[in-house]
């Protein structure tokens, strides 16, 4: 009995700390100097509810891994605050994507030194100028699928993984967001991925599945029209994952 007590008192605890961390988040996200445009986007993108799901704190250093446009970049750099520090990266074919609209896109969005605590890298993630061991967090959203379903496949995707796994610290997260796939639909044409076929990456990999959280699931999408057909663009099932990099 009195050890049923102490567990429910356990998760209560834990339920209470993650509405405070994620009230306090959408604190800060809401307080930030964002654009309407960006802002319209929280709806569907519930981003103090995901990044109180991966843990992301003031002071933090974090990877946005692929950040294109660099709209998660800037509600990281709400959620990191003025002691911490975003890294927006990405490799050149992005920048050069729809003739340099995530290019232009970022370079807007980080004109004048409006987002102090954001640094912008231009690089493959390889070559992403961070020490080894030294990042806090790591995120990518809506990005795997491309890198597993492209050549290469779930060898491009083991080495995203690994990668991140060397710049992160023992006890780091990377968080993964991206479209659900279903079995038997060409989820490359649909830009979508099976949730199954990231964790049997995952295994694989020098990081471990903590956690997943359904915030983003959206029942309503039945994983047959492609991400940007009209209706369900911005409104796809997504899945969100927590990885850890074992902390020893």
């Amino acid at each position: 009995m009195v050890r049923t007590l102490f567990v429910a008192l356990t998760l209560v605890a834990a339920f209470l700390t993650a509405a405070v961390t994620r009230d306090a988040l959408a604190e800060r996200i809401a307080a930030a100097d964002r654009s309407d445009a960006d802002r319209a986007r929280d709806a569907d993108r519930k981003p103090a509810a995901v990044l109180a799901f991966l843990g992301i704190e003031p002071g933090m250093k974090v990877l946005d891994a692929i950040a294109a446009g660099g709209w998660y970049s800037e509600v990281l750099a709400a959620a990191v605050g003025p002691d911490g520090k975003v890294y927006a990266q990405n490799p050149d074919f992005v920048l050069k994507f729809r003739e340099g609209a995530n290019d232009k896109a970022l370079t807007a969005r980080l004109a004048g030194g409006r987002l102090p605590n954001v640094e912008r890298v231009d690089a493959d993630l390889a070559d992403l100028p961070v020490a080894d061991g030294s990042l806090d967090a790591a995120f990518t959203a809506l990005n795997f699928h491309d890198i597993y379903n492209n050549p290469g496949g779930e060898e491009a995707a083991l080495a995203f993984l690994t990668t991140v796994a060397r710049k992160l610290k023992p006890g780091g997260v990377l968080g993964i967001v991206d479209h659900q796939g279903s079995a038997g639909q060409d989820n490359q044409a649909l830009h979508r991925i099976e949730k199954r076929l990231v964790v049997e990456v995952v295994a694989k990999s020098p990081l471990v599945l903590e956690a997943e959280s359904d915030v983003l699931a959206n029942p309503a999408d039945d994983h047959t029209q492609q991400v940007f057909a009209p209706g369900i663009r911005g409104k796809t099932d997504r899945f969100v994952l927590r990885l850890r990099k074992p902390a020893s």
